[in-house]
């Protein structure tokens, strides 16, 4: 009865943009939500990027692939699932985050997808829906599931705050101050600890 939902990109792998920006030597693509709050208007830059480019989905994938986890990722995962039930909500896509889930023993994964024409060239993306990370936490809660949830941004908070208890993981100083309700962790066994430590708090 008890579910540990995770972020993906700063908890478990490096942020897939920046990291990709860096490897293919492309400083445009380091632009996150930072810079451009509007999301629509930052994948479509994305997008025109890649086109310019020529950079397909297979390249994309191929870059993607040498990335890797974060060191201790795939263990402290590994660890997790002897205990708990482990769902991982990300603003990721399904085809970037594909050779990363490989490497750390193909977790359930819940987040967007994009669409790619014949030649593999990146034509659109598709949100599996507003707001899911939270709302995905809101259902599990009805299904009778105890959620304890752990992030590392502001596009986590609101699935932090929905969940029975949340954590966040080696966050920027700005969300440390901007949500001083949530503890703090900043390596794996100190998550692991305070996941165990929520979850004889709210029960399941």
């Amino acid at each position: 009865m008890k579910i540990v939902c995770l972020d993906l990109e700063g908890v478990l792998v490096p942020e897939i943009w920046i990291q990709f920006a860096e490897r293919t030597g492309i400083p445009e693509l380091r632009r996150t939500t930072r810079d451009e709050p509007d999301y629509d208007k930052l994948m479509t830059y994305r997008l025109n990027i890649l086109a310019e480019k020529k950079l397909g989905l297979p390249d994309i994938q191929k870059v993607i692939g040498e990335m890797g986890p974060m060191p201790g990722a795939r263990e402290f995962l590994d660890k997790l699932r002897e205990d708990y039930q482990v769902i991982i909500l990300s603003d990721t896509f399904y085809e970037f985050a594909h050779p990363l889930m490989r490497q750390l023993g193909w977790p359930t994964l819940f987040c967007h997808s994009l669409e790619a024409d014949a030649n593999g060239l990146l034509v659109d993306y598709h949100l599996r829906m507003p707001d899911q990370k939270r709302e995905a936490v809101q259902r599990f809660k009805e299904l009778n599931f105890k959620i304890v949830a752990a992030g590392d941004s502001y596009n986590d908070t609101a699935m932090l705050g929905e969940a029975d208890a949340g954590i966040l993981f080696h966050p920027p100083e700005n969300v440390i101050r901007e949500f001083p309700q949530f503890p703090v962790t900043m390596n794996y066994d100190e998550l692991r600890t305070e996941i165990d430590k929520a979850f004889a708090r709210v029960g399941g």
